[in-house]
């Protein structure tokens, strides 16, 4: 049975010091509840800093990206590998900052999923339209041709993965998709994967989610928690989300 898992992106925000305040916070104030996981993706400098805050008690950590290729010539990547002995839990990958500023097409975000679970770090697959694609009636089309790639890469691994629907027009610009518009495309999503004989891939929704908004999301039947951005800076309105 699938649960809820609320996971927060830090993005390229933080510092040693904020960052102690801010994990010492979600260590103390999260008690994992049954169906229910929290964990946060941090920048590749602070991987140490969160496992040494985090190891032994119910927080997960990951990261924010991760090469496509095991190891070799590939200056400034870092491989599933080096994650995994960050004892990381997870990586995003195909965010959509990543696919807008670095170019990353849908045989990318593939490829990252599949080295990801190679070295056991659970992929999380972003997927999400842009305003412009939702405004021409498309967001259909190119939710599946992203999730498609991922499918493809994956083959009968893919039921080991977790899946974010990240509307692009709602990433930090303080609109959300309605909690009707986020099931919607998070049903599309679950019938994608029913097909590929994945159908409890646990499918977060991403998109200025806040505290305020999260139980009306979560409440929906295939929304199965939060990839949340800009309120995971803020450990208590992350702790509230994840109890929502």
């Amino acid at each position: 049975m699938r649960g809820k898992l609320t996971v927060g992106n830090w993005k390229m925000h933080g510092g040693l010091a904020e960052n102690a305040g801010r994990l010492a916070a979600l260590a103390g104030g999260w008690r994992a509840q049954a169906g229910r996981g929290l964990a946060v993706c941090v920048p590749f400098p602070y991987l140490a800093q969160a496992r040494d805050a985090l190891a032994g008690g119910e927080v997960g950590w990951g990261a924010q990206d991760v090469s496509a290729h095991a190891a070799g010539a590939y200056t400034g990547e870092v491989s599933g590998a080096m994650l995994a002995d960050f004892g990381c839990r997870f990586a995003i990958v195909g965010h959509s900052e990543r696919r807008q500023y670095h170019g990353e097409r849908d045989e990318a975000v593939g490829a990252k999923a599949r080295a990801s679970l190679a070295a056991g770090v659970t992929p999380i697959a972003c997927v999400g339209e842009t305003l412009a694609e939702r405004d021409a009636g498309t967001t259909g089309e190119v939710v599946e041709r992203q999730l498609r790639a991922v499918i493809d890469a994956l083959g009968a691994d893919l039921p080991r993965i977790v899946v974010a629907y990240e509307p692009v027009w709602a990433i930090g610009t303080g609109r959300t998709a309605t909690p009707d518009q986020a099931q919607q495309v998070h049903a599309a999503l679950r019938g994608r994967l029913e097909r590929a004989g994945a159908r409890d891939v646990p499918i977060l929704y991403g998109g200025s989610v806040k505290a305020s908004n999260a139980a009306a999301l979560y409440a929906m039947p295939d929304v199965d928690g939060g990839l949340v951005g800009g309120a995971s800076l803020d450990a208590g309105e992350l702790l509230a989300i994840a109890r929502s």
